[in-house]
């Protein structure tokens, strides 16, 4: 507050926020803001006050590389002082930070490390995400849709035929992509990573097909080029891609029939505690109810003891064997009489027809010649 010339107060303006005043570095052109500076050990000297220790599982199809991968990683660590065990019996990857251990960030960077060599990115590639240029982002994508089916084939969609899709978003986002299971892991920077989690969402959720974004990344890396469209807006560029819905027909919904039920139901069934009003055995007494109980068991005992051992007979009980039919003879003994018949006459028949085609008329006249005057011989003696 200050008092003016008339003794009138005037009150200072108010700033928003107590430490938003200006300050003399704001409007330096030279310097970079975004940049990240390396770390430098003698920023921290004295090292971490506590330990700090991240674990992860992972799965048993991993076990094999990452047993092999393991001593690059470690030594990977080393460099940093974070120490690294992994656990084969659990299953489980643990980074902790030592005495050693000057970065107090370069610990969430390991633990990003094991969740990357957990999703099956391969170790040199998932080294990389310690520098510092490099950051990583995990992608759950199970959750964004319900049908199995309708998932498998939006994943499918994100790779592309022969991974082309996959390819295409790497070099235009500039990021390491890598889709396994229910989860899409990518490395880059954070810029490339912001992009890379709006394609993949957009395509699960079915919003936009990836090749849509694509074609809008690459008129973007046109107009990057030219200077002169900096400060220009690029919206009349980029292509607009509107989600059609085709007016399918509706399909024809049948008549419901008109139910047989009565329109008055039917009288509740009795329940347990009603047959035994009706019998009277609700009034019995435990001793009478389980004297019940133990014939009834009996009877039941009985029974089955009985149907078993007819089971048991029915095995030994031959079977009964069919009735033999007895041909009459004497129908077969006509029917072969008959048919012997009728092969004599038709033998007779054949041999009397082949002498009729064998006879020789000059040597017939010859012996009928001869035979007559034997006869005349005869009668004149």
């Amino acid at each position: 507050m200050e008092n003016d010339q008339n003794g009138v107060v005037q009150r200072k303006p108010k700033v928003k926020g107590k430490h938003d005043k200006p300050k003399p570095w704001d409007d330096d052109p030279n310097i970079d803001r975004w940049k990240i500076e390396k770390f430098d050990p003698s920023w921290n000297e004295g090292g971490m006050l506590d330990v700090t220790s991240f674990s992860t599982l992972f799965p048993r199809y991993r076990e094999k590389y990452l047993q092999d991968a393991w001593p690059s990683v470690k030594s990977a660590l080393k460099e940093y002082g974070i120490t690294c065990e992994l656990n084969l019996v659990e299953g489980s990857m643990t980074v902790s930070t030592t005495r050693k251990t000057r970065d107090p960030y370069i610990i969430v960077k390991a633990r990003d490390l094991i969740k990357l060599l957990s999703r099956s990115v391969p170790a040199p590639q998932a080294i990389k995400v310690l520098n510092d240029e490099m950051q990583c982002d995990i992608i759950k994508i199970s959750n964004l849709v319900r049908s199995k089916e309708k998932f498998i084939k939006r994943r499918q969609r994100l790779i592309g035929p022969n991974s082309s899709t996959l390819k295409a978003l790497e070099i235009l986002t500039g990021c390491y992509i890598l889709i396994q299971g229910n989860t899409v892991a990518s490395m880059g920077s954070f810029k490339g990573l912001k992009l890379v989690r709006r394609i993949v969402e957009d395509c699960i959720e079915n919003k936009m097909h990836p090749i849509f974004h694509i074609k809008i990344l690459m008129v973007r890396k046109e107009l990057e080029k030219d200077p002169t469209m900096a400060l220009e807006n690029w919206d009349r560029f980029l292509p607009k891609f509107k989600k059609k819905n085709l007016n399918q027909p509706k399909p024809k919904q049948s008549k419901k029939k008109k139910s047989d039920k009565p329109p008055i139901p039917p009288p509740q069934p009795p329940s347990k505690v009603d047959i035994q009003l009706e019998t009277g055995e609700y009034f019995m007494s435990d001793k009478v109810k389980s004297a019940k109980k133990w014939q009834e068991q009996q009877e039941k005992q009985a029974r089955k003891t009985a149907e078993n051992k007819r089971k048991r007979e029915a095995a030994f009980v031959p079977p009964e064997e069919p009735a033999i039919q007895d041909n009459k003879p004497d129908n077969g003994d006509k029917n072969v009489t008959a048919l012997a018949t009728s092969l004599k006459k038709k033998a007779k028949e054949y041999g009397k027809q082949k002498l009729i085609e064998n006879v020789n008329p000059e040597a017939y006249l010859a012996e009928y010649g001869e035979s007559s005057k034997k006869k005349s011989k005869r009668s004149k003696s």
